[in-house]
């Protein structure tokens, strides 16, 4: 793997250790320093030129400084005659502004796509992307994984008693059935209805919870409040227990705090997002070994959708 490097941004630096140690190769050398006006400043310390470059950057909070990273070393890698430049994003920000729900709205992740593509990346892989449709908004390859395989092993190994899959909204349905089926088990949903952004009202459930144990599945955890809300609700109808899987740990505002005063057994999140965990209800689950696993693929040209299957 000589034609081979791996960067890193400084977005989540302990991901990237942990990913090249699987891969048994060392991280290049990049200077990414701010100016005093908090400008960013790149300087590859190494010769890139064609050879096949992976980045590793979360596009995670605070969001515009790390995706404006990503996009200014790319464009070193560019200049400096990269052969193939690989943008190895295990959380895509803005991912849900995907569409114009309302009037007058931007469509924010189809413009980040336009803006990676303009500066020179050559493929994306990215994980649990909130709508499968971004994936159109590039004119290049995407590889969009699945944070759940991660999931299957953990949650056959706890042995719950009565297990059901439960979507915490009507948009998340397709995954947790997904989930299901890959696990086969029942599955139920949460119906909810939004009043604005980061808030939400959980209205009622669809199926029967009486004595189950609920596995609440998501792909992104922000603020907590619709997994919170959704375990009080399942835990009223009699559900024993609720576990939340969620790929993404946002975790913004008081979410570490509402996680802790919530009725919900445990939460598992991968470490696609740094964090500091405050909450012994928190369980982290590395998916660097998966990300690893699929630039080894891409590089010898096999096949990453035999991964999952």
């Amino acid at each position: 793997m000589r034609g081979f490097k791996i960067f890193t941004g400084t977005a989540n630096p302990s991901f990237t250790k942990e990913l090249a140690k699987y891969l048994d190769v060392v991280i290049s050398k990049a200077s990414v320093n701010r100016f005093s006006d908090g400008e960013i400043n790149v300087q590859i310390s190494e010769s890139v030129r064609g050879k096949d470059i992976y980045i590793i950057q979360p596009v995670c909070a605070p969001t515009n400084d790390n995706l404006m990273e990503l996009l200014i070393m790319v464009d070193a890698f560019r200049r400096s005659s990269a052969s193939n430049i690989n943008a190895i994003i295990p959380y895509f920000g803005y991912a849900r502004q995907d569409r114009k729900a309302a009037p007058r709205v931007p469509i924010t992740a189809k413009l980040v796509a336009n803006l990676m593509q303009t500066a020179g990346i050559n493929r994306v892989i990215t994980m649990d992307l909130h709508a499968g449709q971004i994936q159109g908004f590039f004119d290049i390859p995407v590889d969009n994984l699945y944070g759940s395989i991660v999931f299957y092993d953990y949650i056959k190994s706890k042995n719950l008693p009565d297990p059901i899959i439960a979507s915490p909204d009507i948009g998340g349905v397709a995954r947790a059935r997904q989930f299901a089926s890959k696990l086969n088990y029942g599955l139920i949903i949460v119906d909810k209805k939004r009043e604005r952004a980061n808030e939400s009202e959980v209205m009622n459930i669809i199926g029967d919870v009486k004595n189950k144990s609920v596995i609440l599945i998501d792909d992104i955890i922000d603020t907590a409040g619709t997994i919170c809300k959704a375990a009080e609700v399942l835990k009223k109808n009699g559900a024993i227990s609720v576990i939340a899987l969620g790929t993404h740990a946002v975790f913004s505002g008081k979410a570490i705090e509402r996680i802790e005063n919530s009725v919900i057994d445990e939460i598992v999140v991968t470490n696609s997002i740094p964090f500091e965990n405050r909450s012994s209800k928190i369980k982290v689950l590395s998916v660097a070994p998966l990300f690893a696993e699929v630039i080894r693929r891409i590089y010898h040209n096999e096949s990453v959708n035999s991964l999952f299957l």
